[in-house]
Protein backbone atom coordinates (compact mmCIF):
# COMPACT_ATOMS: atom_id res chain seq x y z
CA UNK A 1 0.00 0.00 0.00
CA UNK A 2 1.25 3.53 -1.05
CA UNK A 3 2.37 5.73 2.10
CA UNK A 4 3.60 8.90 2.77
CA UNK A 5 5.55 10.74 5.93
CA UNK A 6 4.33 13.07 7.96
CA UNK A 7 7.46 14.55 9.98
CA UNK A 8 7.09 16.76 12.92
CA UNK A 9 10.01 19.03 13.63
CA UNK A 10 8.92 22.24 14.75
CA UNK A 11 10.30 21.77 18.46
CA UNK A 12 12.72 24.84 19.91
CA UNK A 13 14.03 22.01 22.43
CA UNK A 14 14.44 24.76 25.05
CA UNK A 15 15.96 22.18 27.38
CA UNK A 16 18.62 21.50 24.98
CA UNK A 17 19.92 24.81 25.88
CA UNK A 18 20.89 25.81 22.59
CA UNK A 19 20.75 28.01 19.69
CA UNK A 20 20.33 24.97 17.09
CA UNK A 21 16.85 24.00 16.17
CA UNK A 22 16.69 20.45 18.40
CA UNK A 23 15.94 18.21 15.63
CA UNK A 24 19.68 19.26 14.24
CA UNK A 25 21.69 18.01 17.23
CA UNK A 26 23.69 14.69 16.11
CA UNK A 27 23.74 11.32 16.75
CA UNK A 28 25.77 8.64 15.34
CA UNK A 29 27.36 11.87 12.69
CA UNK A 30 24.13 12.89 11.49
CA UNK A 31 21.07 15.01 12.95
CA UNK A 32 18.32 13.44 14.56
CA UNK A 33 15.87 14.55 12.09
CA UNK A 34 17.74 12.42 9.16
CA UNK A 35 17.48 9.16 11.62
CA UNK A 36 13.28 9.58 11.41
CA UNK A 37 13.64 10.04 7.64
CA UNK A 38 15.93 7.05 6.80
CA UNK A 39 13.69 4.51 9.01
CA UNK A 40 10.75 5.90 6.74
CA UNK A 41 12.34 5.81 3.79
CA UNK A 42 13.02 1.77 4.61
CA UNK A 43 8.83 2.15 3.50
CA UNK A 44 9.67 3.95 -0.05
CA UNK A 45 7.22 7.00 0.64
CA UNK A 46 5.36 8.94 -2.19
CA UNK A 47 5.79 11.83 -0.44
CA UNK A 48 7.77 13.44 3.00
CA UNK A 49 6.52 16.04 4.54
CA UNK A 50 8.84 18.02 7.65
CA UNK A 51 6.63 20.59 9.56
CA UNK A 52 9.11 22.88 10.45
CA UNK A 53 8.96 25.51 13.65
CA UNK A 54 11.69 27.41 15.37
CA UNK A 55 14.81 27.50 12.84
CA UNK A 56 12.79 26.65 10.23
CA UNK A 57 14.97 27.93 7.24
CA UNK A 58 17.60 25.51 9.03
CA UNK A 59 15.50 22.82 9.20
CA UNK A 60 14.24 22.96 5.47
CA UNK A 61 18.04 22.86 4.49
CA UNK A 62 18.78 19.73 6.57
CA UNK A 63 15.70 18.42 5.47
CA UNK A 64 16.52 18.74 1.72
CA UNK A 65 20.22 17.67 2.19
CA UNK A 66 18.96 14.03 3.13
CA UNK A 67 15.94 14.39 0.45
CA UNK A 68 15.82 16.74 -2.24
CA UNK A 69 12.45 15.81 -2.93
CA UNK A 70 10.76 16.00 0.29
CA UNK A 71 8.79 18.86 1.20
CA UNK A 72 8.29 21.34 4.20
CA UNK A 73 5.79 23.28 5.50
CA UNK A 74 5.90 25.51 8.59
CA UNK A 75 4.36 25.87 11.74
CA UNK A 76 4.10 29.20 12.75
CA UNK A 77 2.12 28.38 16.17
CA UNK A 78 2.72 25.02 18.41
CA UNK A 79 -0.68 24.39 19.30
CA UNK A 80 -0.07 20.90 19.85
CA UNK A 81 0.42 17.43 17.41
CA UNK A 82 -2.82 17.66 16.04
CA UNK A 83 -2.11 21.05 14.61
CA UNK A 84 1.28 20.58 13.24
CA UNK A 85 0.00 17.35 11.37
CA UNK A 86 -2.63 19.47 9.83
CA UNK A 87 -0.34 21.99 8.73
CA UNK A 88 1.04 19.07 5.73
CA UNK A 89 -2.70 17.88 4.94
CA UNK A 90 -2.83 20.80 1.74
CA UNK A 91 0.81 19.04 0.19
CA UNK A 92 -1.07 15.52 0.72
CA UNK A 93 -4.76 16.60 -0.20
CA UNK A 94 -4.39 14.30 -3.18
CA UNK A 95 -2.18 11.75 -1.60
CA UNK A 96 -3.11 7.78 -1.82
CA UNK A 97 -2.73 5.17 0.61
CA UNK A 98 -1.89 5.92 4.22
CA UNK A 99 0.49 8.50 6.07
CA UNK A 100 2.71 7.71 9.23
CA UNK A 101 3.38 10.34 11.69
CA UNK A 102 6.97 10.41 13.29
CA UNK A 103 9.14 12.60 15.24
CA UNK A 104 12.37 14.23 14.31
CA UNK A 105 13.15 14.05 17.48
CA UNK A 106 13.16 10.65 17.99
CA UNK A 107 16.00 8.55 16.33
CA UNK A 108 15.58 4.97 17.20
CA UNK A 109 12.74 4.16 15.98
CA UNK A 110 13.12 1.07 13.29
CA UNK A 111 12.01 0.24 9.94
CA UNK A 112 10.77 -2.92 10.67
CA UNK A 113 8.34 -1.52 13.52
CA UNK A 114 7.03 0.87 10.85
CA UNK A 115 6.18 -1.96 8.51
CA UNK A 116 4.92 -3.62 11.01
CA UNK A 117 2.54 -0.88 11.33
CA UNK A 118 1.37 -0.56 8.22
CA UNK A 119 0.98 -4.59 7.98
CA UNK A 120 -1.55 -3.79 11.17
CA UNK A 121 -3.31 -1.80 9.05
CA UNK A 122 -5.57 -4.38 7.64
CA UNK A 123 -6.90 -5.06 10.72
CA UNK A 124 -7.50 -1.05 11.71
CA UNK A 125 -8.30 1.93 10.55
CA UNK A 126 -5.95 4.08 12.91
CA UNK A 127 -3.05 1.84 14.17
CA UNK A 128 -1.08 3.51 17.25
CA UNK A 129 2.49 2.86 18.18
CA UNK A 130 2.87 1.57 21.68
CA UNK A 131 5.55 0.61 24.31
CA UNK A 132 5.56 -1.08 27.57
CA UNK A 133 7.62 1.82 29.99
CA UNK A 134 9.90 0.54 33.11
CA UNK A 135 8.77 4.16 34.42
CA UNK A 136 6.24 5.11 32.68
CA UNK A 137 5.91 8.83 34.02
CA UNK A 138 3.95 11.57 32.19
CA UNK A 139 3.58 9.47 29.07
CA UNK A 140 0.43 9.15 27.62
CA UNK A 141 -1.20 5.71 28.38
CA UNK A 142 -3.11 3.42 25.77
CA UNK A 143 -6.17 1.72 27.20
CA UNK A 144 -6.32 -1.05 25.24
CA UNK A 145 -8.44 -4.78 25.32
CA UNK A 146 -5.63 -7.12 23.17
CA UNK A 147 -4.63 -5.42 19.97
CA UNK A 148 -7.59 -3.76 20.21
CA UNK A 149 -7.45 0.49 21.36
CA UNK A 150 -9.81 2.24 23.19
CA UNK A 151 -8.63 5.43 24.02
CA UNK A 152 -5.57 7.28 24.65
CA UNK A 153 -5.36 9.50 27.63
CA UNK A 154 -2.44 12.27 28.34
CA UNK A 155 -1.31 11.66 31.76
CA UNK A 156 -2.33 15.50 32.60
CA UNK A 157 -6.05 14.12 31.66
CA UNK A 158 -6.14 10.51 33.18
CA UNK A 159 -7.42 9.37 36.31
CA UNK A 160 -5.69 7.41 38.81
CA UNK A 161 -6.53 4.28 37.72
CA UNK A 162 -5.24 5.24 34.14
CA UNK A 163 -1.95 6.23 35.44
CA UNK A 164 -1.24 2.68 36.45
CA UNK A 165 -1.19 1.67 33.23
CA UNK A 166 2.08 0.90 31.84
CA UNK A 167 1.58 0.87 28.03
CA UNK A 168 2.60 3.99 26.67
CA UNK A 169 1.69 6.03 23.68
CA UNK A 170 5.12 6.81 21.22
CA UNK A 171 3.06 9.48 19.33
CA UNK A 172 3.78 7.31 15.80
CA UNK A 173 0.46 6.98 14.52
CA UNK A 174 -0.42 5.36 10.88
CA UNK A 175 -4.04 6.19 9.16
CA UNK A 176 -5.38 6.21 5.41
CA UNK A 177 -4.45 9.91 4.75
CA UNK A 178 -8.40 10.90 3.43
CA UNK A 179 -9.12 9.48 7.19
CA UNK A 180 -6.07 10.97 8.96
CA UNK A 181 -6.65 14.40 7.97
CA UNK A 182 -10.45 14.20 8.41
CA UNK A 183 -10.20 13.22 11.94
CA UNK A 184 -6.95 15.87 12.81
CA UNK A 185 -10.34 18.52 11.75
CA UNK A 186 -12.22 17.19 14.16
CA UNK A 187 -9.80 17.10 17.27
CA UNK A 188 -10.34 19.61 19.44
CA UNK A 189 -8.67 21.32 22.39
CA UNK A 190 -10.69 20.53 25.67
CA UNK A 191 -8.23 19.68 27.90
CA UNK A 192 -5.39 20.64 30.34
CA UNK A 193 -2.87 21.89 28.35
CA UNK A 194 -5.73 23.59 25.57
CA UNK A 195 -3.59 22.14 22.34
CA UNK A 196 -4.89 19.55 19.66
CA UNK A 197 -3.64 16.35 20.44
CA UNK A 198 -3.42 13.60 17.71
CA UNK A 199 -3.92 11.49 20.80
CA UNK A 200 -7.42 12.11 20.20
CA UNK A 201 -7.48 10.57 16.63
CA UNK A 202 -8.79 6.80 17.59
CA UNK A 203 -11.63 7.67 19.72
CA UNK A 204 -12.83 9.75 16.93
CA UNK A 205 -11.98 6.65 14.84
CA UNK A 206 -14.17 4.90 16.70
CA UNK A 207 -17.32 6.90 17.43
CA UNK A 208 -17.53 6.38 13.75
CA UNK A 209 -17.68 2.11 14.15
CA UNK A 210 -13.90 2.09 13.06
CA UNK A 211 -11.36 0.43 14.55
CA UNK A 212 -8.43 1.25 16.46
CA UNK A 213 -5.18 -0.84 17.14
CA UNK A 214 -1.99 -0.90 18.31
CA UNK A 215 1.28 -2.00 17.47
CA UNK A 216 4.46 -2.30 20.60
CA UNK A 217 7.68 -2.03 20.19
CA UNK A 218 10.82 -1.96 22.47
CA UNK A 219 10.92 0.75 24.90
CA UNK A 220 14.12 1.98 23.67
CA UNK A 221 12.60 2.34 20.20
CA UNK A 222 10.79 5.20 21.42
CA UNK A 223 13.58 7.46 22.97
CA UNK A 224 12.62 11.14 22.57
CA UNK A 225 15.12 13.74 22.98
CA UNK A 226 14.87 16.63 24.79
CA UNK A 227 17.98 17.64 26.61
CA UNK A 228 21.57 16.58 26.46
CA UNK A 229 21.56 13.87 28.39
CA UNK A 230 18.92 12.45 26.52
CA UNK A 231 21.38 12.74 23.19
CA UNK A 232 23.74 10.97 24.89
CA UNK A 233 21.61 8.15 25.59
CA UNK A 234 20.55 8.16 21.50
CA UNK A 235 23.77 7.76 20.97
CA UNK A 236 24.65 5.18 23.55
CA UNK A 237 21.76 3.07 22.40
CA UNK A 238 22.62 4.16 18.44
CA UNK A 239 26.19 2.02 18.88
CA UNK A 240 24.88 -0.75 20.56
CA UNK A 241 22.57 -1.48 17.92
CA UNK A 242 24.58 -0.47 15.25
CA UNK A 243 27.46 -2.83 17.01
CA UNK A 244 24.93 -5.69 17.52
CA UNK A 245 24.13 -5.84 13.62
CA UNK A 246 27.44 -6.04 12.37
CA UNK A 247 28.66 -8.89 14.80
CA UNK A 248 24.96 -10.52 13.35
CA UNK A 249 26.33 -9.95 9.82
CA UNK A 250 29.49 -11.16 9.73
CA UNK A 251 31.93 -8.38 11.08
CA UNK A 252 34.42 -8.86 13.17
CA UNK A 253 34.72 -6.28 16.02
CA UNK A 254 37.26 -6.95 17.95
CA UNK A 255 36.24 -3.98 21.32
CA UNK A 256 33.16 -3.64 20.07
CA UNK A 257 32.53 -0.96 22.82
CA UNK A 258 35.01 1.00 21.67
CA UNK A 259 34.07 1.22 18.15
CA UNK A 260 31.44 4.33 16.87
CA UNK A 261 29.33 4.07 13.90
CA UNK A 262 27.88 6.42 11.68
CA UNK A 263 23.84 6.37 10.79
CA UNK A 264 24.85 5.49 7.48
CA UNK A 265 28.00 3.19 7.94
CA UNK A 266 28.29 0.07 5.69
CA UNK A 267 30.33 -2.29 6.73
CA UNK A 268 30.75 -5.66 4.45
CA UNK A 269 31.02 -8.96 6.16
CA UNK A 270 34.42 -11.00 6.92
CA UNK A 271 35.87 -7.23 7.23
CA UNK A 272 37.13 -7.16 10.61
CA UNK A 273 37.36 -3.68 12.38
CA UNK A 274 39.63 -3.34 15.19
CA UNK A 275 39.77 -1.23 18.25
CA UNK A 276 38.96 2.48 19.01
CA UNK A 277 37.99 3.42 15.24
CA UNK A 278 35.78 5.66 14.57
CA UNK A 279 33.20 6.16 11.40
CA UNK A 280 32.19 9.66 10.18
CA UNK A 281 29.44 9.82 7.81
CA UNK A 282 29.94 8.27 4.43
CA UNK A 283 31.74 5.48 4.81
CA UNK A 284 31.54 2.30 2.85
CA UNK A 285 34.16 -0.63 4.08
CA UNK A 286 33.96 -3.57 1.67
CA UNK A 287 34.04 -7.06 2.65
CA UNK A 288 37.38 -8.68 3.69
CA UNK A 289 38.93 -5.12 4.78
CA UNK A 290 40.54 -4.58 7.57
CA UNK A 291 40.71 -0.89 9.61
CA UNK A 292 42.82 -1.75 12.59
CA UNK A 293 43.06 0.04 15.74
CA UNK A 294 42.37 4.26 16.14
CA UNK A 295 41.72 5.04 13.14
CA UNK A 296 39.25 7.72 12.33
CA UNK A 297 37.23 7.31 8.68
CA UNK A 298 34.92 9.77 7.00
CA UNK A 299 33.51 9.71 3.34
CA UNK A 300 35.56 6.94 2.30
CA UNK A 301 35.52 3.68 0.25
CA UNK A 302 37.81 0.87 1.47
CA UNK A 303 38.10 -1.70 -0.98
CA UNK A 304 38.00 -5.93 0.05
CA UNK A 305 41.80 -6.33 0.42
CA UNK A 306 42.57 -3.39 1.71
CA UNK A 307 44.22 -2.78 5.45
CA UNK A 308 43.88 0.97 6.66
CA UNK A 309 46.15 1.72 10.16
CA UNK A 310 46.61 1.10 13.03
CA UNK A 311 46.68 5.21 13.29
CA UNK A 312 45.44 6.87 10.07
CA UNK A 313 43.11 9.09 9.17
CA UNK A 314 40.71 8.57 5.56
CA UNK A 315 38.99 12.00 5.04
CA UNK A 316 36.65 12.90 2.22
CA UNK A 317 36.83 11.66 -1.05
CA UNK A 318 39.59 8.93 -0.12
CA UNK A 319 39.11 5.63 -2.76
CA UNK A 320 41.36 2.82 -2.03
CA UNK A 321 41.08 0.44 -4.58
CA UNK A 322 41.64 -3.33 -3.34
CA UNK A 323 44.81 -4.31 -1.22
CA UNK A 324 45.87 -0.81 -0.91
CA UNK A 325 47.88 -0.65 2.43
CA UNK A 326 47.76 2.47 4.17
CA UNK A 327 49.93 2.02 7.48
CA UNK A 328 50.28 4.58 10.67
CA UNK A 329 49.95 8.42 10.83
CA UNK A 330 48.70 8.42 7.06
CA UNK A 331 46.10 10.81 6.02
CA UNK A 332 44.04 10.30 2.59
CA UNK A 333 41.96 13.07 1.44
CA UNK A 334 40.00 13.29 -1.78
CA UNK A 335 42.60 11.02 -3.41
CA UNK A 336 41.91 7.84 -5.28
CA UNK A 337 44.33 4.84 -4.29
CA UNK A 338 44.79 1.83 -7.22
CA UNK A 339 45.11 -1.84 -7.12
CA UNK A 340 47.95 -2.36 -4.36
CA UNK A 341 49.52 0.75 -3.50
CA UNK A 342 51.48 1.26 -0.56
CA UNK A 343 51.27 3.80 1.97
CA UNK A 344 52.78 2.41 4.87
CA UNK A 345 53.87 5.76 7.50
CA UNK A 346 53.77 9.02 8.22
CA UNK A 347 52.54 10.54 4.86
CA UNK A 348 49.94 12.95 3.70
CA UNK A 349 48.23 12.61 0.38
CA UNK A 350 45.54 15.04 -0.66
CA UNK A 351 44.31 15.72 -4.09
CA UNK A 352 45.70 13.04 -6.08
CA UNK A 353 45.88 9.73 -8.09
CA UNK A 354 48.44 6.87 -7.30
CA UNK A 355 48.70 4.17 -10.07
CA UNK A 356 48.48 0.60 -9.05
CA UNK A 357 51.32 -1.15 -7.28
CA UNK A 358 53.32 2.14 -5.94
CA UNK A 359 54.96 2.36 -3.39
CA UNK A 360 54.90 5.55 -1.25
CA UNK A 361 57.68 6.27 1.35
CA UNK A 362 57.57 7.24 4.65
CA UNK A 363 57.12 11.37 4.97
CA UNK A 364 55.98 11.99 1.50
CA UNK A 365 53.48 14.90 1.45
CA UNK A 366 51.72 16.14 -1.82
CA UNK A 367 51.73 20.10 -1.74
CA UNK A 368 48.23 20.52 -3.03
CA UNK A 369 47.76 23.72 -1.24
CA UNK A 370 49.12 27.44 -2.82
CA UNK A 371 46.67 29.45 -0.49
CA UNK A 372 44.22 29.65 -2.53
CA UNK A 373 43.57 26.89 -5.12
CA UNK A 374 44.01 23.23 -4.85
CA UNK A 375 46.15 21.06 -7.29
CA UNK A 376 46.66 17.82 -7.65
CA UNK A 377 49.00 15.22 -7.93
CA UNK A 378 50.09 12.03 -10.36
CA UNK A 379 51.68 8.95 -9.90
CA UNK A 380 51.78 5.98 -12.36
CA UNK A 381 51.77 2.44 -11.72
CA UNK A 382 54.69 1.05 -10.25
CA UNK A 383 56.80 4.21 -9.17
CA UNK A 384 58.84 4.34 -6.21
CA UNK A 385 58.56 7.87 -4.20
CA UNK A 386 61.72 7.68 -2.02
CA UNK A 387 61.17 8.79 1.77
CA UNK A 388 60.57 12.18 2.47
CA UNK A 389 59.36 13.28 -0.87
CA UNK A 390 57.16 16.57 -1.48
CA UNK A 391 55.41 16.57 -4.44
CA UNK A 392 54.49 20.37 -4.80
CA UNK A 393 51.34 19.99 -7.65
CA UNK A 394 50.33 20.31 -9.92
CA UNK A 395 52.77 17.55 -11.10
CA UNK A 396 52.97 13.97 -12.61
CA UNK A 397 55.21 11.01 -11.85
CA UNK A 398 54.86 8.29 -14.62
CA UNK A 399 55.31 4.60 -14.30
CA UNK A 400 57.96 2.68 -13.12
CA UNK A 401 59.18 6.36 -12.27
CA UNK A 402 61.18 7.14 -8.64
CA UNK A 403 61.88 9.99 -7.00
CA UNK A 404 65.41 10.53 -4.92
CA UNK A 405 64.71 10.46 -0.41
CA UNK A 406 64.89 13.89 0.98
CA UNK A 407 63.41 15.72 -2.90
CA UNK A 408 61.10 18.54 -3.54
CA UNK A 409 59.81 17.90 -6.49
CA UNK A 410 58.25 20.85 -8.65
CA UNK A 411 58.69 19.38 -12.23
CA UNK A 412 57.34 16.37 -13.90
CA UNK A 413 59.02 13.32 -13.77
CA UNK A 414 58.65 11.38 -16.85
CA UNK A 415 58.40 7.55 -17.06
CA UNK A 416 61.05 5.06 -15.66
CA UNK A 417 62.88 8.49 -14.90
CA UNK A 418 64.98 9.24 -11.27
CA UNK A 419 64.39 12.40 -9.88
CA UNK A 420 66.22 13.93 -7.38
CA UNK A 421 65.34 17.45 -6.48
CA UNK A 422 67.68 18.15 -3.56
CA UNK A 423 70.71 20.38 -2.72
CA UNK A 424 74.52 18.73 -2.61
CA UNK A 425 75.62 17.86 0.64
CA UNK A 426 78.37 20.25 1.78
CA UNK A 427 80.87 18.57 4.55
CA UNK A 428 83.02 20.60 6.73
CA UNK A 429 85.62 18.99 8.87
CA UNK A 430 85.32 19.56 12.39
CA UNK A 431 83.22 22.81 12.14
CA UNK A 432 80.59 21.00 14.61
CA UNK A 433 82.93 20.77 17.27
CA UNK A 434 83.39 24.29 16.99
CA UNK A 435 80.21 25.30 16.73
CA UNK A 436 78.83 23.89 19.48
CA UNK A 437 82.00 25.34 21.39
CA UNK A 438 80.73 28.77 20.26
CA UNK A 439 77.10 27.91 21.23
CA UNK A 440 77.89 27.00 25.38
CA UNK A 441 79.74 29.75 25.52
CA UNK A 442 76.95 31.80 24.66
CA UNK A 443 74.35 30.00 26.71
CA UNK A 444 76.49 30.31 29.87
CA UNK A 445 77.07 34.18 29.04
CA UNK A 446 73.55 34.54 29.08
CA UNK A 447 73.12 32.62 32.68
CA UNK A 448 75.53 34.82 34.37
CA UNK A 449 73.71 37.84 32.94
Amino acid sequence: MPVSLVILAAGQGTRMNSDLPKVLHHVAGSPLLHHAMQAGRALDPERVVVVTGHGADAVTRATLAYDEDALTVVQAEQNGTAHAVAQAAPLLADASGDVIVLYGDTPLVRAETLEAMQAARARHAVVVLGFHAADPGRYGRLVAEGESLLKIVEYKDASDEERAITLCNSGVICADAKLMFDLVGQVGNANAAGEYYLTDLPELARARGLSAGVVICDEAETLGVNTRAQLADAERAFQIRARAEALENGVTLTAPETVFFALDTVVGRDATIGPNVIFGPGVTVESGAEIKAFCHLEGCHVSRGATVGPFARLRPGAELAEDVHVGNFVEIKNAILDEGVKVGHLTYIGDADIGEHTNIGAGTVTCNYDGVMKHRTRIGKNAFIGSDTMLVAPVTVGDHAMTASGSVITEDVPAEALAIGRARQLTKPGLATKLFARLRAIKAAKAKG
